[in-house]
């Protein structure tokens, strides 16, 4: 079972979202099947992040920082994963075990910075302080990137819910393919599907 949901009608929006992982990772994730009871609901989820990415001028690995630091401080194993490996390839796999255990290693001090706030953001929300919004101009962000970073998280943070909450397990493949340094920092969420 990759969810808790049945498999959704297969419309042609629906094929395209599978097309579209069968294209870019060779298999259909089960967080696609989960989406794809609502495929307009998850095009306008990809833009938004896109605008809040390209808004806040994040790179790759810095949203390897931001993904891995918030779905490891929510719990959440596929996220995790999925990011883990990604920042892995952008890094090393070091680097990316590092961010998922919440120690950091390898990171500059921006990146470091970012993950401190991203993990705050999960956490506890309202109990950011003026310091910790400074601390991100300090490493070289200006308000209009703290705000679309401080989005980004938080978009990542509903994504990783609503895929928890329905039982959308890590992909077998993502669990085979992500770096053992990776693998073996993500012993919390759901376990990877059979």
């Amino acid at each position: 079972m990759s969810s808790f949901l049945s498999e959704p009608e297969s419309t042609p929006a629906t094929q395209a979202l599978y097309d579209g992982d069968l294209e870019g990772d060779g298999y259909v994730m089960n967080l696609t099947r989960v989406w794809a009871h609502h495929p307009q609901l998850m095009d306008t989820f990809s833009a938004l992040a896109g605008q809040a990415t390209e808004a806040g001028g994040l790179t790759f690995r810095q949203r390897g920082v931001l993904v891995s630091a918030t779905a490891a401080a929510r719990g959440d194993s596929y996220c995790s994963l999925a990011w883990g490996a990604r920042l892995a390839s952008a890094s090393d796999p070091a680097v990316a075990a590092s961010v998922l255990r919440g120690t950091d290693e390898g990171l500059d001090e921006s990146e470091r910075v970012m993950a401190a706030w991203a993990r705050k953001v999960v956490r506890d929300p309202n109990g950011t302080t003026p310091d910790d919004v400074q601390a991100l101009r300090d490493a070289g962000f200006d308000d209009a990137q703290i705000m679309a970073m401080t989005l980004y998280v938080t978009l990542r943070l509903a994504f990783s819910s609503v895929n928890g909450a329905l039982g959308a397990r890590p992909d077998k493949e993502l669990g085979e393919s992500a770096p053992a340094e990776v693998t073996g920092a993500v012993d919390y969420g759901r376990p990877v599907a059979d």
